[in-house]
């Protein structure tokens, strides 16, 4: 029972590694520390939104047995619109994980230094870190040796231990279950929490997901009779992935009002209070969000350029295996030097603000053409659930724009 349930997981699971990586970790503490329980309604609620959108990109990925990059390509019939939201994708996406992955690599890192400290190596002027360089080789190692079963069962069980590690943590600190259960039923909007609360939604509803979700889906199942497999797969991973983040903001809930910036403070500050169990509890969950993050952004951006560009061939193509070794390099790089690329985050924050309500709103077209899904196609609840998450998807844009200059 359990082998057959763990045989038909995987694509879902992939996705819960990729939206789960330090920053989300990072958000959540924040959130826990700053507002303690009244934030996890929103966790709630952008785990739905990413349920329904993510059921979305599985089954058009599974009918059509093309990515999503594919389908638009071959269903936006204007050439300017084409281009235009061709380059946007791969901008926000390819240009946007290389920017993203150096904070992935350093997510790890801040989890194993919190139980082995730091290790530093000068080369040519520069201070560079050794863990970045670990971190960065074993992520390389599994792209480039490991085919899509591999990496499924791999990244399968670092989420599982991800999973239990951050659970744990937060049964450590004894939350009251009133408390719990009121923060994720009630929303409330402390003063000042709002910038938090679009961000708890923004980590978790991530445009690259639903481009790496279309084409994971087509490698495990090859059609339409597998759709009922998809969808549970989808909703049990990702639930999973919203209990990780929701056990992280109640960890952070539990502590005294203090100066903590992210996950590896919380560690530190657990100890005393806790024990030394609860520090290494979850600076294991802090290494496993790093280094899942760091393997799901390459491969999402290597799946968008292989779909965008119409590239042939599968995993171990010099263009598909070009495009993740750039975007791990670039992170290894700046990791390691310590240096954060913040033109190029900037950049990549407009270009996801831009993207997610484009995305979503040609997902919505998409999954409405029965000429691509046929009985597939969405219902008339799938559709208004839809564009209600199109307006959040509009807002959570124009917060991020505006934000990146200063005007919000």
């Amino acid at each position: 029972m359990i082998r057959k349930w763990f045989q038909n997981i995987g694509p879902g699971t992939l996705v819960a590694a990729a939206f789960i990586g330090p920053g989300t970790v990072t958000l959540c503490t924040i959130a826990g520390v700053n507002f303690g329980m009244n934030l996890l309604w929103a966790m709630g609620l952008s785990i739905l939104a990413t349920i329904v959108l993510q059921e979305m990109a599985a089954r058009l990925g599974l009918v059509s047995q093309k990515g999503l990059s594919e389908v638009i390509r071959s269903e936006i019939q204007i050439p300017f619109f084409k281009k235009a939201i061709t380059l946007l994708i791969l901008s926000a996406i390819v240009i946007g994980n290389a920017s993203y992955e150096a904070g992935n690599i350093s997510g790890g890192i801040l989890g194993i230094e919190t139980v082995l400290g730091q290790i530093t190596t000068p080369l040519a002027g520069l201070s560079i870190n050794f863990w970045s360089l670990i971190i960065g080789s074993i992520a390389f190692a599994l792209l480039y040796f490991g085919n899509y079963r591999f990496l499924e069962k791999t990244l399968i069980a670092l989420v599982l231990l991800m999973s239990f590690s951050f659970v744990v943590t937060a049964v450590i600190t004894g939350p009251d279950p009133l408390e719990v259960l009121k923060g994720l039923l009630i929303p409330k909007f402390p003063e000042k929490s709002i910038l938090t609360i679009i961000g708890l939604i923004g980590t978790t509803v991530v445009p690259y997901n639903l481009f790496l979700h279309a084409a994971l889906v087509k490698e495990k199942w090859k059609n339409g009779e597998a759709l009922p497999l998809a969808r549970r797969d989808t909703v049990i991973s990702i639930v999973l992935g919203g209990l990780v983040s929701m056990a992280i903001l109640i960890s952070a809930a539990g502590m005294p009002a203090q100066e903590i910036n992210n996950a590896a403070d919380l560690a530190k500050s657990l100890e005393p209070l806790y024990g030394s169990f609860a520090k290494y509890f979850l600076a294991l969950g802090l290494f496993a969000a790093g280094i899942t993050s760091a393997i799901t952004a390459p491969l999402a951006a290597a799946y968008v350029a292989k779909g965008c560009l119409g590239w042939k061939g599968d995993q171990k193509s010099l263009g598909f295996r070009g495009v993740w070794m750039f975007i791990l390099i670039v992170g290894v790089f700046f990791s390691a030097i310590g240096i954060s690329p913040i033109e190029i985050i900037k950049f990549a924050q407009v270009a996801n603000g831009i993207l997610l309500p484009v995305i979503v709103g040609v997902l919505l077209w998409i999954m409405n053409k029965k000429n691509v899904l046929g009985v597939f196609s969405n219902t008339l609840y799938q559709n208004i659930v839809g564009f209600i998450i199109l307006g959040i998807s509009i807002f959570l844009g124009l917060k991020s724009i505006l934000t990146v200059f200063s005007l919000l």
